[in-house]
């Protein structure tokens, strides 16, 4: 019970406003939509300079847990997820906003973010030299097969059609290969300079999701459509809490699927709360009414995503590997301190270490008080009359897509993304398959290639991929994932046929 004897040390003057200062900016950093939590932590790191090591990691860890869960506010309210881990909270959020019910759909968000925060760090906590030797066992072969499961999601990730979600996944895992090659320098696809770097995963995402509202407000109000607002309707807060601690199974499915997410190198929170939302979407008894509003799919989604920090950090305190984009930049706020994480951490700087771990659980709660306000003032977004929406909107995404790396190029692929997305919604398809087939892609092959080299050495491709225990019980995951999507797929054709017949 180390961890508490340094709990006193977050609750000292200046530590204590430093997580407070963290957890209000990474909210409003997170609803941003382009301030990715990895970008929101790196704009903090010349902060943190002239403080004691572990009031820089208070700073920088209480900006990144409350900017994965502030990135909700833009899903649900502009259906503009403010990072990829909250592309989950679009299907259900947004939806909810459009009934009138936003600021119940972020009274949700917000208390499952506190739930699944809470565990992860206590996974943290108490789990660290377990979840470390399993975080271990993870090769290229194995996150192959991890990317290749997440890929089973696509047919049915928001979308009424199979086929159409696999094209929309399709066209996501092709625009994922644009660019050079990460293994191999391989120059790809390469139509113009703006897309020597690639597609960069933000961008997209702003375009993808947000040029399509924007230009579809435009359309509706030039055909003469309703400039009718919203109605905001007042939600209690306790009844909010009873409403998440009544989906028992939705909140169970999103934390274990966030911790497990969380702890595997190079998977991270852009994939968890989609997993968990798929997952808990095939384990509900209503399965019919997720994308409709329904809150077992923000439930599940936002559980995940904060579920998945405590984990993730463990490969960068214990074994100094950084698992995710965000924990390499806190290995950078680490490093200009003197201190290199490792599995000496917690006995050469335990007040460090359990300071910044303790500062991330107080965090939680803090993160849950700030947001629930800001949920009370921010739902009222509904009600901008859709013109004045529409261009504040335009601006937020120009603005996120510019500040990435500073470069009109991600403006103009996002531009150009989103003109495209509006036009294939037109058609049935939807941009969630697409975004997950472009962060998936590029894991898949860059881990394929890693294992082949490594195959083609030792014992050869089939043995490397197809034999070992952990390979064969994803590929048996995988198995069972495209056979239920088939099997559903079928009963829903029959279910429809019966109807029409009737």
């Amino acid at each position: 019970m180390e961890f508490v004897h340094y709990l006193g040390n977050v609750f000292e003057p200046v530590s204590f406003l430093l997580l407070v200062g963290g957890t209000i900016g990474g909210l409003i950093l997170g609803a941003t939509p382009g301030l990715s939590p990895t970008l929101a932590v790196a704009l903090l790191i010349p902060f943190t300079f002239h403080l004691q090591p572990a009031q820089g990691l208070i700073l920088l860890g209480a900006a990144y847990t409350s900017t994965v869960a502030g990135g909700a506010i833009s899903a649900i309210l502009l259906k503009i997820p403010g990072a990829p881990s909250n592309i989950a909270t679009t299907l259900d959020g947004y939806a909810m906003a459009q009934k009138g019910e936003g600021r119940k759909a972020l009274q949700i968000s917000f208390i499952s973010s506190l739930i699944g925060g809470v565990i992860g760090v206590f996974l943290l906590i108490f789990l660290s030299p377990v979840l470390m030797k399993w975080a271990l066992a993870f090769g290229p072969s194995h996150l192959f097969w991890l990317a290749i499961l997440g890929v089973t999601m696509i047919a049915t990730l928001d979308s009424k059609s199979v086929v159409k979600g696999l094209l929309s996944g399709c066209i996501g895992i092709w625009l994922g290969t644009i660019g050079f090659d990460d293994v191999m320098g391989a120059q790809r696809f390469i139509f113009h300079e703006s897309l020597s770097g690639g597609i960069n995963i933000i961008a997209a995402l702003v375009g993808l999701f947000a040029i399509p509202q924007v230009l579809t407000m435009f359309a509706m109000q030039g055909a003469g459509g309703s400039s009718e607002v919203i109605k905001v309707a007042p939600h209690p807060i306790m009844k909010a809490v009873r409403e998440v601690l009544s989906r028992t199974r939705a909140l169970a499915v999103g934390t274990i699927v966030g911790s497990i997410v969380g702890i595997i190198p190079g998977i991270g929170g852009q994939i968890a709360g989609l997993v968990a939302y798929d997952q808990s979407r095939r384990f509900s008894r209503e399965p019919e009414k997720f994308g409709t509003g329904h809150s077992e799919g923000i439930i599940s989604a936002e559980a995940a995503n904060n579920a998945m920090v405590g984990p993730s950090l463990v490969p960068l305190l214990t074994l100094s590997i950084p698992g995710s984009p965000t924990a390499a930049v806190l290995l950078g706020g680490l490093l200009i301190h003197g201190i290199f994480p490792g599995s000496d951490l917690f006995n050469n700087y335990p007040e460090v270490a359990w300071t910044f771990i303790n500062s991330m659980l107080v965090g939680q709660f803090l993160m849950l008080i700030f947001g629930l306000y800001i949920a009370g003032v921010a739902a009222r977004v509904a009600m901008v009359p859709r013109p004045v929406m529409a261009a504040i909107v335009l601006v937020l995404a120009v603005f996120g897509s510019y500040s990435i790396q500073s470069s009109m190029d991600d403006v103009y692929v996002m531009v150009l993304l989103g003109i495209a997305m509006f036009f294939l919604e037109r058609y049935g398809f939807t941009a969630a398959p697409l975004v997950l087939g472009l962060i998936l892609g590029p894991i898949a092959e860059t881990n394929f290639i890693q294992g082949s080299m490594i195959a083609d050495a030792t014992v050869g491709r089939m043995a490397y991929f197809l034999t070992g225990t952990l390979n064969l019980v994803l590929i048996a995951i995988i198995v069972v994932s495209v056979g239920y999507t088939l099997v559903m797929e079928m009963k829903q054709r029959r279910k429809s046929t019966k109807e029409v017949a009737a």
